[in-house]
């Protein structure tokens, strides 16, 4: 599998949402999309580039990930152990936040490069949804593409033990592993590595 900087995450942008930053990112690519099974939608881009999925030497987006993952036992370390066993990291704002919180407009606008971004994998079979930003962002491409919601309103809590399926793929409303509104708080560590458990096994 080949990579080197030339996809472009986020380039331009039509829109201008007052609460983001539009920040300029090109991200590793690499040629087996087909090989993509499993999909996993954090929060927002980092403040700084390298710290995203793919930046230098354990960036803390792929670091709070690999949280997870090892517990599970894989041993992940690099983004391109991900990319190498069919699961693609992304986010669904391509931009910065300016503060905790983005409008619903500004995560409807952005769903609109999520959906381009997600066409590109054709043999998806697992969405993780980690945090609300993602699930807003699904249920904005799913009722554009399709005129129905996936994930049903409510606490992240209450709803995350359903079963949610759309044409051939299986969805997973969780909590964020990246960012800010990620801590090491026990309980929250122990559902998230549930659920990706869980995708693991169907992805496989």
């Amino acid at each position: 599998m080949g990579f080197g900087r030339k996809g472009v995450m986020m380039d331009s942008c039509e829109f201008n949402c007052s609460d983001v930053i539009l920040k300029k990112y090109f991200q590793k690519s690499f040629s087996k999309k087909d090989g993509i099974k499993l999909i996993l939608i954090s929060e927002a881009l980092p403040q700084n580039n390298e710290d995203y999925f793919d930046g230098k030497e354990e960036p803390s987006f792929i670091k709070s990930t690999n949280i997870i993952f090892n517990s599970l036992g894989y041993e992940f370390k690099k983004y391109k152990e991900y990319l190498e066993n069919g699961i693609y990291l992304t986010t669904a704002i391509k931009c910065v936040k300016k503060n905790y919180l983005v409008s619903s407009d500004t995560i409807k606008n952005c769903s609109i490069n999520l959906e381009k971004e997600l066409d590109a994998f054709p043999n998806k079979k697992v969405i993780m949804l980690m945090g609300d930003f993602a699930i807003k962002a699904i249920n904005y491409i799913w009722k554009r593409k399709y005129n129905k919601k996936i994930i049903p309103a409510g606490s992240t809590y209450k709803i995350r033990g359903g079963v949610y399926e759309s044409n051939g793929i299986r969805f997973f409303p969780s909590y964020t592993q990246t960012g800010d509104s990620f801590g090491l708080e026990k309980s929250k560590i122990e559902m998230i590595t549930e659920d990706v458990k869980k995708a693991m096994k169907i992805m496989k």
